[in-house]
């Protein structure tokens, strides 16, 4: 039987501009590479979420026997996620081994992880492939919400700086210093980049707006604010006013701070 016209991956179906699939498969590379993606982060997800199962952070490996003391609080956002991960993972686990006639793997999130990457070229043919990848980036989202509860702001970028790719940008920018700014294509999840790694694009042909805040040269380069007003005046990086609000040309900041990564 003959598979599909267009990808059945979430990034497809919600895009504008779904891409074709591989041959004889249901995916397109990008969607496959976002799916094998999510089940490797997704046992660390599955730890992660075992530290905010109590009031405070505890060891990933601990587990409460009998549920949690009455004078415990408990996070059952993460016992759902940590729960959904292990169920949905099992049963994707389950049809491969039932169908292909192999052993199942530990009902444990490495062990199932591992198992459905080893079979994602069979499963990218399945009839299923776009259930299992919407499934996956749902747990995956899940996941991140309970582990990241700070809130992430989204800063519009504009068109993707990708030829012929017709998506938009946005920057995801966290409170987390150790978890670096994000540049995310809606219409492509190959297309993403860390923030200095976008400024680094700025040569390239866009539409896009190129201007940044002292809050998202803070975060996109890890620096000090008092840092970025300093640079701003000594380097007379070009400035833009809107709305009261100073924003600097992402060029000129580019050509400062590239060599600090």
């Amino acid at each position: 039987m003959a598979g599909p016209v267009s990808c059945v991956g979430p990034a497809c179906l919600d895009g504008t501009a779904p891409r074709r699939p591989l041959p004889g498969a249901r995916l397109c590379p990008p969607c496959r590479t976002a799916l094998e993606g999510a089940l490797r982060r997704l046992p660390a997800l599955h730890h992660d979420c075992a530290s905010r199962l109590g009031g405070s952070p505890s060891p990933p490996w601990r587990e409460i026997p009998g549920g949690p003391r009455p004078d415990m609080p408990f996070n059952t956002a993460a016992a759902d996620c940590r729960s959904a991960i292990v169920g949905v993972l099992s049963s994707w686990s389950a049809l491969v081994a039932d169908e292909r006639g192999v052993a199942p793997p530990r009902r444990a999130a490495p062990h199932l992880g591992t198992f459905l990457r080893r079979h994602l070229d069979w499963l990218a043919r399945h009839p299923g492939a776009g259930d299992f990848a919407a499934e996956v980036a749902a747990l995956e989202r899940a996941a991140h919400r309970v582990t990241s509860p700070d809130p992430t702001r989204r800063l519009p970028v504009g068109p993707c700086v990708e030829p012929r790719c017709t998506g938009s940008l946005t920057a995801l920018v966290t409170r987390d210093r150790h978890r670096p700014a994000e540049i995310r294509c809606d219409a492509d999840p190959a297309h993403t980049w860390t923030g200095h790694e976008w400024l680094a694009l700025g040569d390239r042909p866009t539409e896009a707006p190129r201007w940044l805040s002292p809050a998202d040269i803070e975060c996109l380069w890890d620096i000090p604010r008092g840092s970025v007003y300093r640079l701003a005046s000594e380097q007379r990086w070009r400035r833009h006013r809107r709305a009261g609000r100073a924003y600097y040309a992402a060029a000129d900041v580019q050509r400062t701070l590239v060599h600090r990564h």
